[in-house]
């Protein structure tokens, strides 16, 4: 390694940004018939990269972002700590990430990690094979974001098409546009320009290292799923989830966060009997406040939490308190 060089850790899980499809116009297949390179050929396939830091290249998967979970989200957090005391030289982290469940593993990092090194997560919307991809230079404005001293203390964070987001905000929003992740209610925290990392806002709520959450040595968390509402939705998913074991449910309620009345019926019935339930909104926008029908029936506002992030942050809170009230303090708070 060159001394004159920040050292970053680069972190493979692949995702199309280590993807290769079968030729340089297929952007729509690839999932299904090209393949997927590990961290070090996807790195490699950019000099630029290489150029501006000193790379430790860490396989841990090379997957679409579709087989990535919560025991893949606690397994990375382990890997992210280990590497973090093993290299105490590197200033920071890159993870390459597929873009389908990339926010929900950026929020989990932004609640769990216990290392101040700056974490970001970097995706691509076009293949490394494709005509015109955006995966080099997400991956030369991670790496230049990720070594930025500007970029420390904000959080984990997310880095595409030029805008640096924060894990807590951002949100995939179109399923091919480059400029596909944003953060609806506030916006980027700052940009990747030419002459460097720009950063004009910082995260409000608490954030990596300095939270509650301790996931060390933990094999699975509380199982929450999601009851997604619709015109004429009936219920039946809240039951056949607490079938299932869950131990909370989040709503994605009709905006402004409220399920039908068959959801609604099902819903009070599943808090009575101890089950959280966190009412969010499927408009991906806005608030759900904690209003008085909500605390009457022991149940929590999501705040502004789209119904994915609000299934992360309560699989976490259970793994500390079932009382309801504490979980909306834990909404209110991160």
């Amino acid at each position: 390694m060159a001394a004159d060089k920040p050292v970053v850790v680069a972190i493979g899980t692949g995702g199309t940004i280590s993807s290769l499809g079968r030729d340089s116009t297929d952007v729509l297949d690839y999932p299904d018939f090209g393949r997927k390179m590990d961290v070090a050929e996807a790195v490699g396939r950019y000099p630029e990269v290489a150029a501006a830091a000193d790379l430790v290249l860490v396989p841990f998967r090379s997957v679409g972002s579709t087989a990535i979970g919560p025991a893949e989200w606690l397994e990375l957090a382990a890997l992210i700590h280990r590497c973090a005391a093993e290299r105490p030289e590197a200033v920071g982290f890159i993870v390459t990430h597929g873009t389908a469940t990339l926010e929900e593993t950026a929020y989990f990092l932004n609640l769990t990690l216990k290392t101040d090194k700056t974490v970001v997560l970097v995706g691509a919307q076009r293949p490394a094979s494709a005509l015109s991809t955006d995966a080099g230079m997400n991956l030369l404005s991670a790496v230049r974001t990720a070594m930025a001293p500007a970029a420390r203390g904000l959080g984990v964070l997310v880095v595409m098409n030029d805008e640096i987001q924060s894990a807590r905000e951002v949100s995939k929003t179109s399923t091919y546009r480059l400029q596909t992740f944003r953060a609806p209610d506030f916006g980027a925290l700052g940009h990747v320009d030419g002459d460097g990392v720009q950063i004009y806002r910082r995260p409000a709520r608490r954030h990596a290292p300095d939270t509650e959450f301790d996931v060390a040595g933990r094999g699975s968390l509380p199982r929450v799923d999601i009851v997604y509402s619709y015109g004429g939705g009936d219920g039946a998913a809240v039951d056949a989830y607490i079938a299932a074991g869950a131990k909370g449910i989040v709503s994605a309620g009709l905006a402004p966060g409220i399920p039908t009345p068959l959801e609604r019926e099902r819903l009070e019935a599943a808090a009575a009997a101890g089950i959280v339930v966190v009412q969010s909104s499927r408009a991906g926008s806005g608030r759900v406040a904690p209003r008085h029908y909500l605390r009457q029936k022991a149940m929590v506002g999501a705040d502004n939490l789209n119904p994915q992030k609000a299934r992360v942050l309560l699989s976490l809170a259970l793994t500390l308190t079932r009382d309801p009230a504490e979980i909306q303090r834990l909404f209110e708070t991160y």
